[in-house]
């Protein structure tokens, strides 16, 4: 008994916009990362080289981030069924244990300064700090409009952390002008590196989990049984599997349960348009099956999901 294929391109949908953000963004980043570094080292702010070395890193971060897109879209082929979808999956991966190897150095850092604090020109700080939240913004800006899916939230990520940086740079130039307090140097870089640890490990955990080919985190597998055992028609969902083929595209494939194969056609559109409008779910595999004993049918579709335990068939 044959199951049907919903048919689209299985190249990913990444917006080409979104790659042309990511190489600006790319060029904008490593450009200003020389300029703050050099200010950084005449300065001798930690925050303000701590910034830059991130930039750099960051700057890395988005030409992986832009290669993946490229390669998202890509069209299937023999070797590759699927695409390579998944490079932005890895690449968002790779990009969250980047920050998290970046963020350890600077943490090392900033408590050898917290022990021999060293004198710091504060105005210099605040200029250049300035300059690189302006320029943080705006590439923010740019990346948000480039596309959300888990590739460019990585890359945005990276960005946030830089514009947090020159945040934490600029109160820095303003505290030692103000107060000639140097201390506050390491602890704002400090408190920066936590919430970018925070954001960092949750991006990871996404990722992996999609390498993985897990449910998407944003979906439910019982819920989704259950509301395709509530159409007409259905007499039982199993094997049911939902997993990600890239970082914006979801794939579902069950085994649907029904009475006569004659009307399949008819259910089959309807379960198509259901996991669309209501998940966003556009590569559907489903396989009809018949019922040959109807009056087993359950009484209840939330009955039905009892069958979602991924048996084999």
């Amino acid at each position: 008994m044959a199951g049907h294929h919903d048919v689209h391109p299985t190249g990913a949908t990444t917006d080409p916009g979104g790659a042309r953000a990511l190489a600006q963004a790319t060029a904008l980043t490593l450009g200003f990362a020389g300029i703050e570094a050099a200010a950084g080292w005449w300065s001798g702010s930690l925050a303000l080289l701590g910034d830059a070395g991130h930039m750099v890193t960051d700057g890395v971060a988005l030409l992986i981030a832009a290669v993946a897109a490229r390669l998202a879209r890509r069209p299937p082929s023999p070797r590759h069924s699927y695409g390579l979808g998944r490079a932005q999956l890895l690449a968002a991966a790779v990009n969250a244990l980047f920050m998290l190897a970046i963020v350890a150095l600077l943490i090392v850092h900033a408590v050898e300064r917290l022990r021999a604090p060293v004198p710091v020109e504060g105005a210099a700080v605040t200029l250049v700090a300035l300059l690189g939240l302006g320029l943080n913004i705006f590439v923010a800006r740019l990346l948000m409009r480039g596309g959300r899916d888990l590739n460019v939230r990585a890359a945005l990520l990276h960005v946030l952390g830089d514009l947090l940086g020159s945040v934490a740079a600029l109160a820095t130039g303003v505290v030692i002008l103000l107060t000639g307090w140097t201390p506050i140097d390491p602890l704002l870089t400090l408190v920066i590196a936590a919430l970018i640890v925070y954001s960092s490990l949750k991006l990871a955990r996404e990722a992996v989990h999609g390498l993985m080919e897990g449910v998407p985190l944003h979906l439910s597998l019982p819920e989704i049984g259950r509301a395709l055992a509530a159409v007409e028609g259905v007499e039982s969902v199993h094997d049911l599997h939902i997993w990600s083929l890239s970082a914006d595209r979801v794939a579902l494939s069950a085994h649907i349960g029904v009475r006569r194969l004659n009307e399949w056609e008819t259910l089959r559109v309807r379960l198509r348009r259901l996991l669309h409008e209501r998940y966003g779910i556009d590569h559907v595999t489903l396989q009809p099956e018949l019922v040959e004993h109807p009056l087993a049918r359950s009484t209840h579709p939330r009955d039905d999901a009892k069958s979602l335990q991924n048996r084999s068939p």
